[in-house]
C-alpha cells in the first residue's frame, strides 16, 4: 500500500511523537476523544486539564502553537452553531450583558465548544505527526475492514486527480465565456457535476480492470509491516490513561 501523497496538515519532524507507530497514535487519539466525550460538561476544570495534556503532546511533537491554532479554524461552523444555542434553547433564562439566555443552552454551547475543540485539536496533532500512507497502514494494523482501508486509499490517491479534472472543466467553461451568476446557470453546473461523475466512474472501472489484470484479488499487498513495542504502546497510552483519570475525577467530584 504505497500512497505517495503528503497531506497539507503533515509537519515533518524527528520528535518522539513522530516516531511512534501509526496504529499506536490512532488508538491513543481515539481513546482520548472517547474519554473527552464521556466527561460531564459540568467538570469545567477537567477540560482545562485535557487542553494542557494536548498542549504537552504538541510541545513534545514540536508543533508551534500558531500552527495548531490556525488549523483549528476548521471548526468555525460548529462555533457558530454553539453561539446560537443559548438564544434558541428553552428552559430557565438568565440575563447576560442585557441579553436573556437559556441556562441549558449555555451549558450545551459549552459542551459543544469544549469537546469539539479538543477533538479537533487531537485530530490535528495526529495528522501533523503522521503521513497519510502511515495512517492507512495504521488502520490496517488495527484490523479495520480491508475494504474501508482500500476505499480510503483510493480516495487519497485519486482525490487530486478528480480535483484537477474539475479545474480543467472550469477553465474550459470560462474560456467559452461562461460565468455562473444566477439560478439560471444552475443547469450548466448540474451538467458539469454529472459529467464529472461519469468520468470518475469510467476512470474507476479502468483502474479496477488494470488492477485485476495485474493479479488483484480483493486485498492490497503490504510492503512494510509496522510493529510496535511494549514501550511504544506505553508511551502512546500516557495521554488517554491520564485523561481517563481526569474523567473519573470529574464524575466523582
Amino acid at each position: 500500500m504505497g500512497a505517495g501523497h503528503a497531506h497539507r496538515l503533515y509537519r515533518p519532524g524527528q520528535s518522539p511523537v513522530h516516531a511512534l507507530p501509526p496504529h499506536c497514535k490512532l488508538a491513543a487519539t481515539f481513546a482520548f476523544v472517547l474519554v473527552v466525550v464521556s466527561t460531564p460538561r459540568e467538570a469545567v476544570w477537567a477540560f482545562g486539564l485535557y487542553a494542557l495534556l494536548l498542549a504537552g503532546v504538541a510541545a513534545a511533537a514540536r508543533i508551534p502553537a500558531r500552527y495548531l491554532l490556525k488549523r483549528l479554524l476548521i471548526e468555525i461552523p460548529f462555533v457558530a452553531f454553539a453561539v446560537l444555542m443559548p438564544f434558541v434553547a428553552e428552559g430557565e433564562r438568565v440575563e447576560v450583558l442585557g441579553m436573556s439566555l437559556s441556562v441549558s443552552g449555555l451549558w450545551g454551547a459549552w459542551n459543544v465548544l469544549a469537546k469539539g475543540t479538543l477533538g479537533v485539536a487531537a485530530s490535528v496533532v495526529l495528522a501533523s505527526t503522521t503521513e497519510l500512507r502511515a495512517l492507512l497502514l495504521g488502520l490496517q494494523r488495527l484490523r479495520l475492514p480491508p475494504l474501508l482501508v482500500q476505499i480510503a486509499s483510493f480516495m487519497i490517491r485519486y482525490g487530486d486527480v478528480i480535483g484537477d479534472e474539475l479545474r480543467r472543466m472550469s477553465v474550459a467553461r470560462r474560456s467559452r465565456g461562461f460565468e455562473a451568476s444566477g439560478i439560471r446557470h444552475w443547469g450548466v453546473l448540474a451538467k458539469t457535476a454529472g459529467a464529472l461523475f461519469i468520468r470518475s466512474y469510467e476512470r474507476g472501472e479502468r483502474v479496477y480492470l488494470a488492477m485485476v489484470s495485474r493479479g488483484y484479488t480483493g486485498s492490497m499487498p503490504v510492503i512494510d509491516e509496522v510493529a510496535a513495542t511494549r514501550a511504544q504502546w506505553a508511551y502512546a497510552a500516557v495521554l488517554p490513561v491520564t485523561a481517563l483519570a481526569v474523567c473519573l475525577m470529574g464524575w466523582t467530584l
